[in-house]
């Protein structure tokens, strides 16, 4: 078994058990959220205590937290209860920078469209300003307000519907769809890291067959056990409706090069395995579960 070190939300001083949350509960989805006063005085501020929450209809949540240090809100939350309204802009790779200033605790009266040199455009639903320099936009208008408790750290949680959604042409493919490279966003982790959902951060995995897998308990325990092959591997190969027959096996054993030197190599049943695993295992890396599988029963 894992050697784990347990701890409670009180075994830690607030702001190191705050940090050792945002560290392992990520990455987040940023919430870059414009809001206005009652006087329509401009606010920005980014949140990474965000996601969505059902798509019809289509509602978002984001936490304004009390702040740990002294038990303060934030305008955000200020504007929203006052006014009900709030745009929430996604973030990218190429305005982190400017999302991180905008974080600053400027005074109420002084604009983070100002600050961090973002482009204020006009919403068509709501008052608060859309962010230009953002790739997707929603408009959106607050259905409640749900407090999480009194003390510093503790949540607000803002319900927001989206009223419209605004998608740069920029980041769509030819037809009409958001390409996950080209709007290159960011998600928020601990301290002061964040990471890029893009190139090879990007990866794939298939969404388990319409029929049920054969499952873990399934596979052969040589395979199960094995010392080479992953959880991921293992996962990929359990999630087959069905093996390869006898006949396909025998013309791939035939035909694949690689394959049939190692099952024609003098060598032990032990190190022939391990050499079958590790083939298999790259298999998997290229996306070939069949290939993987006869290689495995070979």
């Amino acid at each position: 078994m894992k050697k784990m070190k347990t701890i409670g939300p009180k075994d830690l001083p607030l702001g190191e058990f705050h940090n050792a949350l945002l560290t392992a509960v990520a990455p987040r989805p940023i919430c870059f959220a414009s809001t206005i006063d009652k006087e329509g005085n401009a606010n920005l501020s980014p949140f990474s205590f965000f996601n969505i929450f059902g798509s019809n209809p289509t509602r978002f949540i984001f936490s304004p937290a009390r702040r740990v240090r002294d038990n303060t809100i934030k305008h955000t939350l200020e504007n929203v209860m006052a006014t009900k309204e709030v745009v929430i802009n996604v973030v990218n790779y190429a305005m982190v920078q400017q999302m991180s200033l905008a974080s600053c605790e400027y005074p109420k009266n002084v604009s983070e469209f100002e600050k961090a040199g973002f482009t204020p455009i006009a919403s068509e639903k709501v008052k608060p300003f859309r962010v230009m320099e953002s790739p997707v936009q929603f408009e959106c208008k607050v259905v409640d307000i749900i407090e999480t408790g009194k003390e510093g750290g503790a949540g607000n949680l803002i319900i927001a519907e989206m009223l419209l959604m605004h998608i740069s042409a920029d980041v769509l493919t030819a037809d009409g769809k958001i390409d996950q490279n080209k709007i290159d966003l960011v998600g928020r982790l601990g301290s002061d890291w964040y990471v890029r959902a893009n190139g090879n951060a990007l990866f794939e995995v298939a969404k388990p067959a319409k029929n049920l897998g054969i499952g873990f308990d399934q596979l052969p325990a040589a395979i199960r056990n094995s010392s080479i092959l992953t959880g991921n591997n293992l996962g990929m190969l359990a999630n087959v409706e069905q093996l390869p027959d006898a006949d396909s096996i025998a013309i791939f054993a035939h035909m694949n090069k690689e394959l049939f030197a190692i099952l024609n190599r003098d060598i032990s049943k032990i190190e022939k395995q391990e050499l079958l695993h590790k083939l298999a295992q790259r298999l998997l890396h290229e996306g070939k579960v069949t290939d993987a599988w006869k290689v495995l029963l070979s």
